[in-house]
């Protein structure tokens, strides 16, 4: 298991709440962890948990990294023995709880604040607005941690012991909130410009803020969809019945990162040269094949000759890839590019060996090596193979012997990388993007709610919208055309919705060998969703382009779906040893899909139990299940 950094970490953390009280306080003779409400500014405290939340490298690298791309399937496990083998690490649970502890504090600090100034008479003209604001960015809040860990307070984090409420009660107090400040925002307030100054997302601009409440309204109505679908259609239609959530890229919920070591930082961080960050073996299952848009429109001339044939599944090695997994692509080497891919993949990910492209992550000299061997079981050298134009993923799990004898899989240079555009601190972190809006009115339509727009126009509109973000606007005509389909049995058109025959016929080579061959390669049966006899339904569309949209800002949503639907196809992890944390999956099942397979949670630390022994036993009690990984929450699939 890799170290996961801790530098500064600990000192930032413990600073946040101490800048939230202190900050613009230089010029008062005042302890500032003593100001009264009057000298403190709401504004000062929103700041703070939004940049707080915003996660400092040593918490980016062990939760969103390690738990929430992992769960979500955004990128391979770099930590392999841990969350997707089921495991889990309370020093990483214990720093998100305790930062995102504080997070919440200051958004409630900032409520408590700004209503006693309105009770004193000295608030401003914008107070009550930025109290709307705290309360909907708290929503948000709660929302993430809930969407990890479970149960949690309605009303803590706040310097006292909390009582924890289940995950309906969180649920429906967050649509509560988010429908009632969203209403109570005044549209006609102007702000001076030291107070847009302290709103990093919107410029406190309260129209956006106020599309940003119904848009996650209806992200959390959705949620509901499977466990109380009364209360998510009520919820939903009331909130697009606004008509005034985000549509626009505009209106997208980002914040800009830093280049510095502090919670603005990339959440991908350039420095992490350990962290080659693959693409996963789920996404690129997903996009490969999809879309009609080749490669060779894409690319220059100069990767001609290493694009393959449409029916070239590749080199096969059984002897040192892992098999023991219903990853379609198990047991072969892709020997060259795809012939055609979703074009947003060659945006987001780099071409192994592709190491004079400015955009390749080859931080400090790492993750530039373009030949590795393979090896039989004696250790013997069998073959060496070169990483350049090639494209192939690792499926995480347990790989046994094999990963002994495979150089090449298990060293970062011989797959694609996340680009550096993602980790150079230029970006701005995406919280939520129009996409997701049109892919939830798309969903919502499927399922007969009553939506403004029509479920094609809406699924259309959201693909487009992330090829605008993506700069791959010109192939959305071709794409949206399509059907062929992806690894998986999925297509694009939205009118297509023909099953994929059980099989299809591929060209092979032994690897060893050279010895040509054909093979019949089956989709893969997702038990999850509708016990397996679905591929390429409207639903499922929808779902794997909202995964591909959301990626790769969002794993927490991507993971939340599929948690929720069993949507998109996620391949088991490879059992070809056994996993102590997913006793379920064998070397007898690896073909079906279960959720006892996949991580379903985050455990809580064991700062909870040992500090608030009370509200742990709450918080385990109202889960409904034990206080592990596998446990699913209330609104998942089971």
């Amino acid at each position: 298991m890799k170290t996961i950094l801790k530098k500064s970490s600990l000192m930032i953390a413990a600073a946040v709440l101490a800048a939230s009280s202190c900050k613009k306080f230089d010029d008062l003779n005042t302890d500032p962890l003593k100001a009264s409400g009057d000298q403190v500014q709401t504004e000062y405290f929103i700041n703070n948990s939004i940049i707080g939340a915003q996660q400092d490298p040593g918490l980016s690298e062990r939760v969103f990294i390690l738990y929430w791309i992992v769960g979500g399937h955004g990128l391979q496990d770099e930590d392999g023995e841990t969350f997707s083998r089921g495991s889990y690490s309370d020093d990483w649970t214990s720093e998100y709880y305790r930062q995102s502890s504080q997070w919440m504090n200051a958004a409630n600090s900032a409520i408590q604040i700004g209503n006693d100034q309105i009770t004193k008479g000295t608030s401003k003209a914008y107070t009550k607005n930025l109290i709307q604001v705290a309360r909907i960015w708290r929503a948000y809040l709660m929302s993430e941690f809930s969407d990890s860990f479970g149960p949690m307070p309605v009303d803590g984090f706040q310097g006292v012991n909390p009582e924890f409420k289940d995950v309906k009660t969180v649920y429906y107090f967050l649509l509560d909130e988010l429908k009632d400040a969203s209403a109570k925002l005044d549209l006609s307030i102007v702000n001076p410009a030291n107070v847009t100054n302290e709103d990093p997302a919107y410029k406190y601009d309260y129209a956006k803020w106020r599309k940003y409440a119904n848009a996650m309204r209806m992200r959390l109505a959705m949620r509901l969809s499977e466990v109380d679908p009364a209360k998510a259609k009520a919820e939903f239609e009331a909130a697009a019945a606004t008509n005034d959530f985000i549509t626009d890229a505009s209106q997208t919920f980002s914040v800009q990162e830093s280049h510095g070591w502090d919670p603005l930082a990339s959440v991908f961080r350039k420095e992490s040269s350990w962290m080659g960050l693959p693409m996963s073996a789920t996404y690129n299952n997903l996009v490969f094949g999809l879309g009609s848009v080749k490669s060779a429109d894409q690319l220059d001339a100069s990767f001609a000759s290493a694009i393959k044939p449409a029916d070239w599944m590749g080199q096969r090695f059984f002897d040192q890839f892992a098999t023991k997994t219903n990853d379609p692509a198990a047991g072969y080497w892709f020997n060259g590019l795809p012939n055609t891919i979703d074009p947003r993949a060659y945006k987001i990910f780099s071409i192994p060996g592709n190491i004079t492209d400015p955009n390749y992550p080859a931080i400090g000299g790492a993750f530039t090596a373009t030949q590795e061997d393979l090896k039989d079981a004696s250790g013997k050298v069998v073959k060496t193979l070169t990483s350049t134009n090639t494209w192939n993923t690792k499926a995480d799990g347990n790989w046994g012997a094999k990963a002994s004898m495979n150089d090449a899989i298990t060293t970062n240079g011989f797959k694609p990388l996340l680009n550096l555009v993602y980790r150079n601190g230029d970006n701005k972190r995406v919280f939520f993007g129009p996409w997701e809006t049109y892919f939830l009115l798309a969903e919502a339509a499927v399922r007969g709610w009553t939506v403004p727009v029509d479920g094609k126009t809406a699924y259309e509109t959201g693909i487009a919208k992330s090829f605008e973000y993506f700069g791959t606007t010109a192939n959305l005509a071709t794409y949206l055309a399509s059907t062929d389909y992806n690894r998986v049995g999925t297509s694009v058109n939205w009118g297509h919705t023909t099953e994929p025959a059980a099989s299809h016929t591929m060209n092979y080579e032994d690897g060893l060998t050279g010895a040509a061959g054909t093979v019949a390669i089956n989709y893969p049966k997702n038990d999850l969703y509708k016990s397996g006899t679905v591929r390429n339904d409207q639903l499922t569309k929808i779902i794997t382009q909202k995964y591909l949209a959301q990626l790769p800002w969002l794993p927490l949503e991507t993971w939340n779906d599929h948690r929720r639907l069993g949507l998109p196809f996620f391949e088991n992890p490879a059992v070809e040893d056994i996993m102590p944390d997913l006793p379920a999956l064998t070397s007898g099942n690896y073909m079906t899909s279960s959720v006892k397979f996949f991580p379903q949670r985050l455990k809580y630390p064991s700062t909870l139990s040992n500090s608030n022994i009370t509200g742990y036993n709450q918080a385990v009690s109202a889960l409904g299940g034990a206080d592990v990984v596998l446990t699913p929450l209330w609104w998942a699939k089971h």
